[in-house]
């Protein structure tokens, strides 16, 4: 007897979906036992449903497809919620599948019983709904899997476990109260009205500095980012997910935007007379021009982000390739080279900044020299990961993707936790690439450790084995740090701040991974090198000065005085080791 699972199963595998991040459980019980009657679907055991959630979220930012976990009932279903959540604020699609207790028992206050329709009503709000009979099974699929491309968004089916095991119908019938639908493909107007794109390019023609942000939208439009960036002249800034969008060795590239970003970013913001943002609902308006300053020009597929974080005289909702495509023969090329030169002047001043910055001395290694150095070497076709934390400080400004490399992080939620999930899935996805995971201490100690494992029970069916976790080992949940003292002129808190020492290169060494520990400043570029020709999935600790600071681009009066009382509430010791490592990132700037 073909059961609902093995349907629903099978109606994933005719949608495209290879594999299904999950872990196992008696909810799930019929879901799990298909798989071991369907050979084209992949079962890709988690330490953690929230990592599997992290991975499915992942797998739909490297590979464009819809990615699926699949968790219990009760509190497996709970541990998904925080990687949908980094779905849903990065927009990516993610399908959720959740066991529940027996359609008897509902209501019943049963073992592991929570009413997960509205559990997860927010997170998958575009479409979350228990599955009652098999005649709905395949309407829901098919629905869960379209609303999560066409939204971008998560969707959740829950499945009772005494469904699961029930006989499948493959149609249902054609009759009153039936659904039918299919898989077939959808065909999208792509492309704004010719006269909106005639209004865009009449005001970006006009512009004299015009300035560029691109996001994860434009991720698929690099060419016709760059096109564009060089007809208007304009330098090109870049929110943290849009990160590949354009390599970043090219010289009018001012590279990250926001408290991660850049001085040239925030200059060019400061001084623009005219703003096109591509793809991008980069939320902090404070490093955005100020009302009135620009003209404003937006591209989004997603007509809801359009004037959200910029009043724009002109919205296109469209794919941002194909607009941009269709916008480039109406702009007209600058006369004046007066604005790229002074932001490539800027870019190239940063670039030396950010070198000198990263060969300040430190207590034992300054945090940054890992990410430049990593920046030097990445082989190519990189995928690179990171972490929340300052981790991602370091990745937005110093490391360099080049073209056809391929980066990401925690975005709209900022999660701790994600990045070596990420380089699992990125690593199922493409085994052949290389895949570099950035990570913080803290958030090693809280989920990154546990996924070890499953890159040590994984990596030898792989085509190329260079997987690398580097890890700033600096014993203290540092970017929160420095957030109590700049924001809100308090010490560090040693109880909440500290971490509990920990080994990492030795645990992975016991995992049978290789395991290098850097604790010198000459060690690092070589350890880099050994880690990349490894024949085997790297932990490469680092162990680094928590007093060296995530300088932001601009730093008002406020924030300066709330970082010396602070300071001065620490002491001598790790209050002035602090001070006078900002002391020598101004020098070396």
């Amino acid at each position: 007897m073909k059961t609902v699972s093995d349907f629903v199963l099978g109606r994933l595998d005719q949608w495209g979906v290879q594999r299904v991040f999950g872990y196992p459980g008696d909810g799930i019980n019929g879901l799990i036992g298909a798989f071991g009657r369907n050979k084209a679907l992949e079962f890709v055991q988690a330490r953690h449903e929230e990592a599997a959630a992290f991975m499915a979220c992942a797998h739909a930012k490297f590979t464009g497809q819809v990615g699926v976990c699949l968790a219990t009932s009760g509190p497996g279903a709970i541990h998904l919620l925080n990687g949908l959540y980094d779905a849903k604020l990065d927009h990516q699609p993610v399908v959720a599948i959740v066991g529940q207790q027996a359609r008897s028992a509902l209501g019943g206050d049963y073992q592991q019983e929570v009413d997960l329709v509205s559990l997860f009503k927010d997170v998958a709000h575009d479409f979350v709904h228990m599955v009652t009979s098999p005649l709905q099974a395949r309407h829901m699929v098919d629905r869960a899997m379209r609303i999560a491309m066409e939204r971008r968004s998560v969707t959740c089916l829950i499945f009772p476990n005494d469904v699961q095991d029930l006989e499948a119908v493959e149609a249902p019938p054609r009759e009153h109260g039936t659904v039918h639908t299919g898989i077939g493909l959808t065909s999208h107007a792509a492309v704004p009205a010719d006269a909106a794109l005639d209004n865009a390019a009449d005001i970006l023609n006009r512009g004299e500095r015009v300035a560029m942000l691109v996001g994860a939208g434009a991720l698929a439009a690099g060419n016709e980012v760059r096109a564009t960036a060089e007809r208007l002249g304009a330098g090109v800034a870049k929110a943290l997910l849009g990160k590949a969008v354009l390599p970043d060795e090219l010289p009018y590239v001012t590279g990250a935007i926001g408290l991660l970003g850049t001085q040239p970013s925030w200059e060019m913001m400061n001084e623009c007379d005219t703003l096109l943002m591509v793809g991008t609902s980069f939320p902090y308006a404070e490093f955005l021009p100020k009302e009135g300053q620009a003209r404003a020009v937006q591209i989004d597929l997603d007509g809801r982000n359009l004037n959200l974080r910029y009043p724009v005289e002109v919205g296109l909702v469209g794919d941002a390739r194909l607009t941009l495509e269709a916008l480039l023969p109406r702009l007209h090329p600058k006369t004046s080279n007066r604005w790229r030169e002074r932001l490539e002047r800027q870019v190239a001043r940063w670039r030396d900044t950010i070198a000198a910055r990263a060969m300040v001395e430190a207590d034992p290694v300054n945090p940054q020299r890992p990410f430049v150095e990593l920046s030097r070497r990445l082989p190519p076709g990189s995928i690179v990961t990171c972490d929340s934390g300052t981790a991602a400080n370091w990745y937005a400004r110093d490391i360099d993707l080049r073209d056809g490399m391929m980066g990401s992080v925690s975005g709209g939620l900022a999660s701790m936790g994600c990045s070596v999930p990420y380089a699992v899935a990125a690593k199922l996805a493409y085994p052949e690439r290389p895949v570099i995971a950035l990570a913080g201490d803290g958030a090693m100690q809280m989920i990154g450790i546990n996924e070890l494992i499953t890159i040590a029970h994984r990596w030898k069916d792989w085509a190329n084995p260079t997987l690398v976790v580097m890890v700033l080992n600096n014993g203290d949940l540092n970017l929160v740090t420095w957030e109590q003292r700049v924001m809100g002129a308090d010490p560090r808190f040693g109880d909440s701040q500290w971490l509990p020492p920990f080994s990492y290169a030795d645990y992975g060494r016991m995992l049978g991974l290789e395991g290098i520990r850097v604790t010198a400043p000459d060690e690092v570029g070589p350890a880099w090198d050994r880690a990349l020709g490894a024949e085997r999935p790297v932990v490469l600790e680092m162990v680094t000065d928590p007093e060296m600071p995530p300088m932001p681009p601009h730093i008002s009066l406020k924030q300066f005085g709330a970082y010396m009382t602070a300071l001065r509430g620490e002491g001598l010791a790790t209050g002035g080791a602090a001070l006078r490592a900002t002391i020598k990132q101004w020098w070396a700037s």
